[in-house]
């Protein structure tokens, strides 16, 4: 009678135990960090408060050190996310945070993450980075650029390969004109391409717009001296297939040959690419 009771209790406590919540071990640093982060933001909100146009010289190098340390953070974050997939293989732990953080992966980091033979590949959180994963597929540095003909802002009839693999390299820049953040990132393309186009550099912008007046005003309006080109069809576009773009503003960079060398080049990222091919 005791060795059968002894072994309901042990069955009780194992059930007990499947049925107790699992403990993240990791959301604590995480929270930490969303903390910090959280921290620094709110410090950002009040310099804008305080000197909204940003005019000031000390508002200006209070922002850059809070952008420094927000950096910092993202860095020391991602480490931690690196950490929790190399040390969980057998288990589903990893799927939540690659999906969290999968945009902030490189196409290698993000590949080597999605490892199928790692017990997390099936979780249905990483739908969306395999996804993802799959449209860097289409354009990832190593492959030959894929063909496109549309026409453009005049209605003529161009293509790709009118520029590309022409022995300069290419930035083919997937924008549009309703899209905010490609607007905003359109200074820094303009800023790379006055500075290397007489070295031979080159632009071709690729549209994701649908009305083509006001593909033509942006062009005008910012003043965009490179090649453009659009099927007018909006994310039906054919660029959307060809090169995987599920996102703008998106761009790859083509060598002399017509390979792809790099991919999602934004900001200082860009400057920073051509420095390296051109030296200056």
């Amino acid at each position: 009678m005791k060795r059968y009771l002894f072994l309901v209790w042990m069955i009780l406590v194992a059930i007990g135990s499947s049925a107790q919540t699992y403990t993240d071990p990791y959301q604590p640093l995480m929270d930490a960090f969303d903390a910090q982060g959280e921290k620094i933001m709110q410090e950002f909100k009040a310099l804008q408060e305080k000197d909204p146009k940003g005019e000031l010289p000390e508002t200006k190098a209070k922002a850059k050190i809070l952008s420094d340390r927000l950096d910092s953070l993202g860095v020391e974050q991602m480490k931690l996310v690196k950490e929790i997939i190399r040390d969980n293989q057998d288990n589903d732990l990893p799927a939540k945070y690659i999906n969290n953080a999968m945009f902030d992966f490189s196409y290698e980091e993000l590949k080597e993450a999605l490892n199928p033979k790692a017990a997390y590949y099936s979780s249905p959180d990483l739908d969306k980075a395999k996804k993802l994963l799959a449209s860097y597929e289409k354009r990832k540095p190593g492959i030959l650029f894929h063909e496109l003909e549309m026409l453009d802002q005049n209605d003529q009839p161009v293509k790709l390969s009118l520029w590309v693999g022409k022995g300069n390299y290419v930035l083919i820049d997937f924008w549009a004109s309703w899209c905010g953040p490609c607007l905003r990132e359109m200074p820094h393309v303009i800023a790379a391409y006055e500075q290397y186009k007489d070295k031979g550099f080159d632009i071709v912008g690729v549209s994701f717009d649908q009305k083509k007046s006001s593909w033509v005003a942006a062009i005008q309006q910012f003043g965009m001296q490179w090649k453009q080109m659009s099927d007018l069809k909006g994310w039906r576009s054919a660029a959307q297939e060809a090169y995987g773009v599920i996102s703008i503003p998106c761009n790859v960079l083509v060598d002399p040959t017509g390979k792809i060398i790099a991919m999602d080049l934004r900001g200082e990222t860009l400057a920073q690419k051509l420095k390296e091919i051109y030296g200056e």
